[in-house]
């Protein structure tokens, strides 16, 4: 069956138990193969069969449960319409895109009007879509994806602080005035006026005008939405506010109409309590709204990363047809643009650089502080910034495809997706507010029958209970936490693919790493020229070109060396190329090349014969080396490739090519040790050369001699195992059998052991990156990034373990507490309210987390 992926942007949802009839609903639609709904990111992520579902079914079914989708709007002005059928048939363009929900196109205005989802379609699809018909539509204001969701956040934090003016409006007076009342019995006595105003008959009716507003104006919210979840099965926090608030609010009411109709007795009335009790809630979500949008703060940072136009070179209108700079918007570039950039501006989108050199920060992409430098052929990443030189670059990725949309929906989608630790809470959840329903009833029967308290301290009691249990902070403790955690990591070119990659990174106790590429550069660089001692040579240049005296120099070596292998395709001999280049050395022009294969190359350069290859080329020619012996073994041990290069006959030197570490790879290593790590490198290199590299880094295992192939079987064996790291500085005394073990490659050569191991990292550079082949992704070519997204997932796991202890410490304390009768209404409100807040809060301090 091939699914489709949708994400909608949610409105509506108050607690973990929306969420869970959100999400129970669209598991039943015919053709659903998976569906999550995230309280703390506001989405819903469906993967469905679009044979049997559409996405308007999946609407509909969560607009008839009572939440709505945050829908954007955008006003196109059209041109080249040239009647009222064009419009009509631009109409039906539109239509036809997913995601596209109602299209008017009036042909008196030209203008297009078009409400569309955000996350589904954007507005340069929409003029895209215009241009394919015939049409076109001219960039307009309207609502992005950013500006859609925003803007609904927006709406309901102003809804929510309107709601909490009017409430205290109301409450404040009616709480002095009450708790006034109460006093001047109990402990003050006043007089004149104010005794006269308190002992007023008809003050308790004054106390019932003020309550009334709160209760059906200010927590209408929470009557609507008991309704919506009783109405589909389930019961969530707006149940247990209406109940509990409305519990005191109507028994006040009842002892008013019982004093009217001449029933006495009935006691004292509570509408402060109501007030009271739906003003702290009203107070807790208006500071819980507020904090839940900082938690995506690292998503919209990314967003406003984006580029708004770009400066393309296009053919001019007219005769001639030159190319000028036109500024366009940057949904209009297309691949194979060639686009401007200029100092200081932002790289509109991914491509490769093909005139100009500068150096561009890349800090926002791969959270490496050192700006890259840009020239011919090198490739260039969307939204990072060009410090110095102006250059051009042809445009290969744009729109969906670049490296920063790429980023922000693998981000999108690890905060949409549940850790395996939130399944606890959701199992709680779903039978959490029937149970506190049912202690609440429990609490009134026992107060009510054995505690011979009467009905009004039994109902007090009972509304406690309702009012103290929150789900909320249940609900929020792990999506917050990831949200954030998750944000962070993008912001340092951290990449979790999704939140249970996130939750196992930090129970690694093992770390794999490929040489090639990932400890060492991947690419073969000179490291030593050595001269062989033979004072009674005379080198080239001894006469007065300055490349040597006596003997040979390293100059003369690599001159030589160079210009033989110029037309060498060989690695090796590229190397060496590139280090004469780098070196400023001129090259010759050789002659009658000829490569041996197995052994190295013969040509002639400058009218001198030149060798350079391994021992057996040498010793197949009868060539002495000239006392470099030693040092051709030295350098071996080294792990590295002698090269021995013979001039006319005779041994000139040993030229030593070797695969260099990365800068960082040590560091790296020695901090994975001081997390407590074991690591281990898996190489196809033989033993002696990657002993030699595991030896400079303080590699604790070596896997050499393994074929690509293999290296998924290796890291199997290893999960298996109970090997202690001997280099750790917390060695852990336990040496559990099934370790989980990381895998960290270039994401496309070990693609076996990646998926093998339990968390596979992919260590990319940039634009260049094979995102979707591992759990994590590392937006630089930096090892140092291994340790940093470890210490970043212990952190959030941290965090998350401690919201899930004070969600259940709160409720397993409070709650008994409540039902005992310790607990007055007025304090639970605001007890709950503040639960939830301190959940949010709790996880925003990982934006502080020093990765």
């Amino acid at each position: 069956m091939t699914t489709k992926q949708l994400t909608l942007p949610i409105t509506g949802m108050t607690c973990a138990n929306c969420a869970a009839t959100i999400e129970r609903n669209l598991k039943r639609l015919p053709g659903t193969a998976s569906a999550a709904v995230n309280l703390a990111s506001e989405r819903a992520t469906i993967e469905f069969d679009p044979n049997a579902l559409t996405q308007t079914q999946i609407i509909d079914r969560i607009q008839k449960v009572g939440y709505g989708v945050a829908v954007a709007k955008a006003d196109l002005p059209i041109r080249r319409l040239s009647d009222d059928n064009d419009a009509r048939a631009l109409e039906k363009a539109f239509a036809k895109i997913e995601g596209v929900l109602s299209a008017s196109v009036s042909f008196a205005t030209e203008k297009a009007i078009v409400e569309y989802i955000p996350t589904l379609v954007s507005q340069g699809d929409l003029r895209r879509a215009a241009k394919a018909a015939g049409f076109e539509a001219v960039e307009a204001t309207g609502e992005g994806l950013e500006d859609a969701e925003r803007l609904a956040r927006e709406k309901e934090i102003d809804r929510q602080k309107h709601l909490l003016f009017v409430g205290l409006l109301f409450t404040v007076p009616l709480f002095i005035l009450s708790m006034t009342r109460d006093f001047s019995h109990d402990i003050f006595e006043f007089h004149g006026f104010l005794a006269s105003f308190l002992h007023w008959p008809y003050l308790d009716w004054l106390f019932l005008a003020l309550a009334t507003p709160v209760q059906f104006y200010v927590g209408k919210q929470y009557y609507v939405g008991g309704y919506k979840a009783l109405r589909n099965g389930s019961a969530n926090m707006d149940v247990l506010i209406a109940m509990g608030s409305s519990a005191a609010y109507f028994f006040s009411l009842a002892v008013l109409v019982g004093r009217l109709i001449g029933v006495g007795g009935l006691g004292h009335t509570y509408f402060e309590t109501a007030a009271v009790i739906v003003t702290l809630i009203v107070l807790g979500k208006f500071l819980e709204a507020r904090a839940k949008g900082r938690t995506s703060e690292a998503i919209k940072k990314m967003m406003s990363l984006r580029a708004k136009t770009a400066r393309v070179l296009r053919t001019a209108a007219g005769p001639g047809g030159q190319l000028v700079e036109t500024d366009v918007p940057i949904d209009d570039v297309r691949v194979g643009d060639t686009i401007v950039v200029r100092p200081g501006e932002k790289v509109p989108v991914d491509g490769v650089v093909t005139d100009g050199r500068s150096t561009v920060d890349e800090s926002m992409i791969t959270g490496e502080s050192m700006p890259v430098e840009k020239r011919p052929g090198t490739p260039v990443i969307g939204a990072t910034i060009n410090k110095q030189g102006s250059f051009r670059f042809e445009a290969t990725k744009v729109g969906k495809e670049t490296a920063l949309a790429q980023i922000i929906r693998l981000v999108e989608e690890a905060q949409g997706s549940k850790a395996p630790i939130q399944r606890l809470a959701d199992q709680v959840s779903a039978v959490f507010v029937p149970a506190v329903i049912g202690i609440a009833a429990l609490t009134f029967v026992a107060w009510f029958l054995f505690g011979n308290v009467g009905f009004t301290r039994a109902l007090i009691n009972t509304i406690a209970v309702l009012v103290i249990a929150c789900p909320c902070a249940l609900g929020l403790a792990t999506p917050t936490a990831i949200m954030v955690g998750t944000g962070k990591g993008a912001e340092n070119g951290i990449l979790f693919k999704n939140s249970e990659s996130l939750e196992r990174a930090g129970k690694i106790k093992t770390v794999v790493l490929d040489k090639t590429g990932t400890i060492t550069k991947g690419r073969p660089t000179v490291t030593d020229i050595v001269e062989a001692d033979r004072s009674n040579v005379t080198a080239p240049g001894s006469n007065g070109d300055g490349l040597g005296c006596a003997g040979w120099n390293a100059e003369a070596i690599l001159y030589l060396a160079a210009s033989a292998e110029k037309g060498s395709e060989h690695p090796l001999g590229e190397a060496i190329v590139a280090a004469a280049t780098e070196r400023g050395v001129p090259l010759g022009s050789p002659a009658a090349f000829n490569a041996v294969a197995g052994h190295g190359i013969e040509a002639n350069v400058d009218g001198q014969s030149v060798l350079i290859g391994n021992l057996r080329m040498m010793e197949s020619r009868g060539l002495q080396l000239n006392g470099l012996d030693a040092v051709v073994t030295r350098l071996q041990a080294e792990a590295k490739t002698a090269m021995v290069t013979a001039v006319d006959g005779e041994v000139a030197g040993v030229i030593a090519v070797a695969d260099t570490i990365k800068d960082g790879s040590n560091e790296a290593i020695a901090e994975l040790h001081r997390l407590g790590l074991q690591v281990a490198m898996i190489t196809g290199d033989n033993r002696r050369t990657a002993e030699a590299i595991a030896k400079a880094v303080g590699i604790d295992r070596v896997l050499a001699e393994v074929l690509p192939g293999d290296k998924a079987a290796e890291v199997r064996k290893l999960q298996g195992s109970g090997v202690q790291n001997p280099k750790s500085q917390r060695p852990n005394p336990k040496a559990d059998n099934g370790r989980v073990v990381a895998m960290v490659g270039d994401g496309i050569n070990d693609a076996p052991a990646l998926a093998q191991a339990d968390v596979g990292i992919a260590i990319g550079t940039g634009a260049d990156v094979a995102m979707e082949a591992a759990g994590v992704t590392l937006m630089s070519g930096n090892l140092r990034g291994v340790p940093r997204a470890i210490g970043l997932s212990r952190g959030t796991m941290r965090t998350i373990k401690q919201n899930l202890f004070w969600a259940f410490f709160y409720n397993v304390i409070l709650i008994p507490v409540a039902a005992l009768g310790f607990l007055n209404p007025i304090i639970a409100a605001g007890a709950m309210a503040f639960s939830s807040i301190f959940v949010v809060t709790n996880s925003l301090r990982l934006r502080g987390y020093k990765v």
